[in-house]
């Protein structure tokens, strides 16, 4: 198993949005699953489309400022620390099938260290879910909705961490998670995701602009 290490934030003098920019709510359901949401401050100059095209080329690297950068160490430059493409979808894209592998500590805190390979059930300009699930039986799940607004896009989150059976009631919620996700994460992780989501604003238009607005068109096929 990696041993990983928070790498120094990177400088970008940004200001990231505070947990007060957005409406949060953090409760207990019925089987004492963790339901996290979020009503995010609208994302200036950012479109669902560009969304879609983000979740779909997460991987690699960028040049931002003048420097090369992961495009996940951008995206949150104190909090993440890798991505990878666990497994592609069944045509072999980065979309709907596939398995992200997210390596992350909210608030640079190594003790609330997120290491999970998780699930792409879904992924289009209306928003994307990830879902995780032990033992046959669905653990986690968070799902963004991308909603067009005239500042660019209305972006709400959900985030359910448990299972509402009786798996999840006996065993997940009182022995298991405890240890990987306790409710002190889920106040970072609603802080952590609010900056994240933010932080759209700062680099993905440029980035789309570059690499898919003023990309040259590909080369005609010789025949």
């Amino acid at each position: 198993m990696t041993t990983w290490t928070l790498p120094e934030p990177a400088d970008f003098q940004w200001k990231m949005k505070p947990p007060e920019s957005a409406r949060t709510n953090f409760h207990l359901l019925p089987n004492d699953s963790f339901e996290l949401t979020i009503e995010h401050d609208p994302i200036k100059g950012v479109t669902p489309k560009m969304l879609d095209w983000w979740f779909r080329n997460i991987g690699g690297d960028m040049v931002y400022q003048g420097k090369t950068y992961s495009r996940y160490r951008v995206w949150h430059p104190i909090d993440h620390i890798h991505w990878a493409l666990a497994a592609p979808a069944p045509d072999g894209s980065v979309g709907q099938g596939s398995e992200f592998h997210i390596v992350e500590a909210f608030n640079a805190n190594m003790d609330w260290l997120i290491d999970s390979i998780e699930h792409v059930e879904k992924l289009d300009e209306t928003g994307i879910r990830l879902v995780l699930r032990k033992l046959g039986t669905e653990v986690f799940r968070l799902e963004h909705w991308f909603e067009p607004h005239p500042e660019g896009t209305l972006y709400r989150s959900r985030m359910q961490v448990g299972a509402e059976n009786t798996f999840g009631m006996l065993i997940f919620q009182p022995l298991v998670r405890p240890f990987i996700f306790t409710e002190e994460m889920g106040y970072a992780w609603l802080k952590h995701n609010i900056e994240e989501v933010g932080n759209f604003e700062f680099f993905l238009p440029e980035l789309y602009e570059r690499e898919v607005l003023s990309a040259p068109a590909p080369a005609a096929a010789q025949g």
